[in-house]
C-alpha cells in the first residue's frame, strides 16, 4: 500500500512550489541586505533570508508530515475551525502584537494567514455533507455565511483589510463550486454590493489614500508620501526592461523602494532579472495555480474537490492581488506573493496548503487505478 501510496503522488506538486520558494530565498537576499544593514534593524545582510530558510526548512518538514495525513480525516476538525477560529483571532485583539499599525501577530505567527486554509476545510467540510440539499439557500449557506462574515470583522478589525478581503474573495470562489443556484447566487452578489457601499463610508483615511495612491500616484500632494511606494516600483520595473540589471544590482533596494523584500519583491526580480524573472515566476505560480484545480476536477468527492479549488484559488487571488498593488491596478494591500516573498507565516502555510493538495491528488490517482483494475478484471472474467 505504501508503495501504490509513493508512486500516486504527484511530484510536479512537490517540486514547483519548493523551487520557487528557493527562488524566492535567493531574491529576498538580494532585496533586503540592504535594508537589513539599515539603522532600523542593525543585522547582518543575511538577516532576512536565514529567518526565511529557517521558515522554509519547517515548512517543508511539516510539508512532508501532512502529505501522509488522510485529508477527509480534516472533517473531524470543522467544529474546532468554527469555534477556534473567532476565539483566536478575537485574542490577536486583546493580546496581539501590532506591527505596521496592524495588531496581527500572537506567539510569533499571524493567525489570519492560518485562518485562510481554515475558512477553505470549513467550507469544503460543511458544503460537502450539504450536497444533498444545497439548494436550499437558508440551512445549506445561513451558519457557514454568519461564519465567514464574523471572520471578516475580525480580521478587518486588526486592522487587515487586505487579508480579509482575501478571505471574502476565497469564501466566494468555494461557495460558488458549491452547487449553489444562479438565483441564490445573484442574491448573494448583491449583498456584496451593498455590503462594499456600507463598508466605503468606515474607511480610514489611510486606506483611502491607497486608492488615490494605485491611480494617481504622481499627484502632488501624495507623490512624497502615499504614492511614493508604487512610483519607485515603476521605476524599479522599467529599469528592468528585458534581460534585468543583474541580481544583485538593483538600485531601488538602496532605500528607494520601502521593505523591498516583502509585498513589492516583484519589482525587485523585474529589476534584475527582467522579464525572464518576472516570466519564471509568473509561469510557476500559473502551472501550481492550474494544477489546483485539476485536482479539484479529479477528486472523487466534493469535500477533496472543495478544499482544492480553495488553495488554488487562495493562490491565484493572493498573487492577482499582489501584483496588481506594484502595478497600480489594485490598492496597496499588504497582501505577499505567494512562495516569494518574506515572511515565515505565510511560507508555512502554503507549503501545508500543497501537502494537502497532494494528498488529495495522491487518492485520487488510487482510487482511479483502483477503478481501472477492477473494469480490467471484469473484462478478464467476461
Amino acid at each position: 500500500m505504501l508503495k501504490k501510496m509513493l508512486k500516486s503522488y504527484d511530484y510536479t506538486l512537490v517540486l514547483a512550489p519548493i523551487i520557487l520558494s528557493l527562488f524566492g530565498l535567493v531574491m529576498i537576499y538580494s532585496s533586503s541586505m540592504v535594508v537589513a544593514v539599515s539603522d532600523k534593524y542593525e543585522g547582518t545582510p543575511d538577516l532576512f533570508f536565514m529567518k526565511q530558510l529557517k521558515w522554509l526548512i519547517l515548512g517543508i518538514f511539516v510539508y512532508i508530515m501532512v502529505l501522509g495525513f488522510p485529508y477527509k480525516a480534516y472533517k473531524i476538525f470543522l467544529k474546532l475551525i468554527f469555534f477556534g477560529a473567532p476565539i483566536l483571532l478575537v485574542s490577536v485583539l486583546l493580546f496581539g502584537k501590532a506591527t505596521n499599525n496592524a495588531q496581527s501577530w500572537i506567539f510569533g505567527f499571524q493567525p489570519a494567514e492560518f485562518i485562510k486554509l481554515g475558512v477553505i476545510i470549513y467550507l469544503a467540510g460543511v458544503f460537502s455533507n450539504k450536497q444533498s440539499y444545497i439548494q436550499k439557500f437558508v440551512p445549506a449557506f445561513g451558519p457557514p455565511l454568519m461564519f465567514i462574515f464574523f471572520i471578516f470583522l475580525l480580521v478587518y478589525k486588526q486592522p487587515d483589510l487586505g487579508t480579509a478581503l482575501l478571505i471574502l474573495a476565497i469564501s466566494g470562489m468555494i461557495i460558488v463550486c458549491s452547487g449553489i443556484r444562479l438565483k441564490h447566487l445573484g442574491r448573494l452578489a448583491l449583498v456584496g454590493v451593498i455590503g462594499a457601499t456600507l463598508l466605503y463610508p468606515l474607511l480610514t483615511d489611510e486606506q483611502l489614500n491607497r486608492f488615490t495612491a494605485a491611480y494617481d500616484p504622481f499627484h502632488e500632494e501624495i507623490a512624497d508620501e502615499d504614492g511614493y511606494q508604487l512610483i519607485n516600483s515603476y521605476i524599479a520595473i522599467a529599469a528592468g526592461g528585458i534581460t534585468g540589471e543583474g541580481l544583485g544590482k538593483s538600485i531601488q533596494k538602496f532605500g528607494y523602494l520601502p521593505e523591498p523584500h516583502t509585498d513589492f519583491i516583484m519589482s525587485i526580480i523585474s529589476e534584475e532579472l527582467g522579464i525572464f524573472g518576472v516570466g519564471f515566476v509568473l509561469f510557476m505560480l500559473t502551472f501550481i495555480v492550474w494544477k489546483g484545480f485539476t485536482v479539484a476536477v479529479k477528486s472523487p468527492d466534493p469535500f477533496g474537490s472543495l478544499i482544492a479549488i480553495g488553495i488554488a484559488g487562495m493562490i491565484g487571488i493572493q498573487s492577482f492581488v499582489n501584483l496588481g498593488a506594484l502595478t497600480g491596478l489594485l490598492p496597496i494591500t499588504g497582501v505577499p506573493l505567494p512562495f516569494v516573498s518574506y515572511g515565515g507565516s505565510s511560507l508555512v502555510l502554503l507549503l501545508i496548503s500543497m501537502g494537502i493538495l497532494n494528498n488529495i491528488a495522491m487518492f485520487s490517482r488510487l482510487k482511479s487505478s483502483e477503478k481501472q483494475n477492477n473494469e480490467e478484471k471484469k473484462i478478464a472474467y467476461l
